[in-house]
């Protein structure tokens, strides 16, 4: 949703559609760098912004193009509206700037859509339970998509995005990364929370729980091109489907990288019980994610040093909510660093072959690369990394683990 043209060429894709019998609901984002602007004018006015009065301001680039759309569509002679959040409504629920959808009324919306009408929603935002605009965190608006896919009892959640599918990685690192045909809920939940920017991690959780068929396609197509039917984007679908598909199985599906990470080092924390509960406490209090954490050898002295990472955005809160939270922790100094990566490699075949992290070790101390954290799960093996070395990284697992496309030309 680049500008009107962009807007004008969405709107032949809705219409299309349309015209093919389907009823049809389309939940938009902002514009391309509308929310970025929008936070940056909340940071400018106050650092430590109130949530609840962020989310007003970067609720509207939402807003914006939904009307734009309706008002497009209704040129192309289709009947459609714009619906809010808070019209139809989405009701959330938890911290504002981090809201979770609860519940849908879904009913006006499944009759305006049964009268031929095309619904056209802002992605991203809700409503509280005490009557306020809230938004669902950056990249909400597939959370929404999703959210109304469910609410309706969609056949199928086609989410437009700037790429044609779910590659092994990211192309314009790894000109031979390959599009999958099909990812399973649990793999592209795991690619979205490390860094994968296809789609946003909740927004998969949720398509997991309610068993909602996604299917990622890029919107960048000419204005004469095929129906999303008939378009060969990836399918985000359960272990089950996955099996009839019957589609080859590789041990490891993609490598994703996350430049969004911040480093956090506590040092001197006293080595006893609870000490890690006060730190971690108030974080959780504060909705703030913490993702890798190590806590080094004790020291002599019944110290030791904890790291950890969170988001990048949370960094300034992170560090004044420990300052304020010194004397009760008991730790020395704060040092952050937040020009750090994080490295993924994903995959269901690591629940039943071994030395996948083994491997990805090797190739990264082949070329000098030193690792800073590690964490893993039964599908994903994370490694934090200076983030000059990032693309490197990318390239050097992708090859490693075999995931470069093969020139049929060779």
């Amino acid at each position: 949703m680049a500008g009107t043209e962009r807007i004008r060429r969405v709107a032949n894709i809705v219409r299309r559609q349309q015209e093919a019998g389907h009823e049809v609901a389309v939940v938009v984002s902002a514009m391309a760098g509308e929310t970025d602007r929008l936070v940056n004018f909340c940071r400018e006015a106050n650092p430590l912004f109130d949530p609840a009065e962020y989310d007003v301001v970067v609720a509207s680039g939402e807003q914006v193009t939904a009307g734009l759309l309706a008002l497009t569509l209704q040129a192309l002679g289709c009947k459609a509206r714009s619906w809010m959040g808070w019209q139809v409504p989405i009701r959330t629920v938890e911290s504002h700037a981090k809201a979770r959808v609860d519940a849908i009324d879904s009913d006006r919306l499944c009759n305006a859509m049964a009268a031929g009408e095309i619904a056209v929603l802002p992605g991203f935002q809700g409503l509280s339970i005490d009557g306020r605009v809230t938004t669902m965190g950056r990249g909400g608006s597939d959370t929404s998509a999703v959210a109304v896919a469910a609410a309706v009892s969609a056949d199928r959640c086609d989410i437009y995005t700037d790429v044609d599918g779910v590659y092994t990685t990211d192309p314009r690192i790894v000109a031979r990364a390959r599009k999958l045909k099909a990812v399973t809920y649990e793999e592209m939940l795991e690619l979205a929370s490390v860094g994968a920017k296809v789609l946003q991690t909740r927004s998969v959780g949720l398509a997991m729980k309610e068993g909602v068929r996604v299917q990622v396609l890029s919107s960048f197509i000419d204005d004469d091109a095929p129906p999303a039917d008939d378009l060969p984007g990836t399918l985000i679908v359960s272990d089950e489907e996955m099996e009839k598909l019957d589609m080859e199985r590789q041990h490891v599906t993609g490598i994703a990288h996350d430049k969004n990470e911040a480093k956090v080092i506590l040092t001197r924390v006293p080595d006893k019980p609870g000490a890690v509960a006060n730190i971690f406490t108030p974080l959780a209090d504060a909705s703030i994610n913490v993702d890798m954490i190590i806590q080094n050898v004790g020291r002599e002295k019944g110290e030791t040093d904890v790291t950890f990472t969170v988001p990048q955005a949370d960094l300034a809160r992170t560090q004044a909510l420990l300052e304020d939270r010194r004397e009760s922790i008991g730790f020395n100094r704060i040092i952050t660093d937040s020009q750090v990566a994080k490295i993924s490699v994903v995959g269901v075949g690591m629940k039943s072959h071994a030395g996948v992290a083994a491997q990805m070790f090797a190739a990264l101390a082949d070329r000098g690369i030193n690792i800073q954290a590690i964490t893993t799960s039964e599908i994903k093996v994370s490694v934090l990394i200076d983030e000059d070395e990032t693309e490197l990284a990318v390239r050097i697992l992708h090859t490693a683990y075999g995931l470069d496309a093969v020139d049929e030309a060779a």
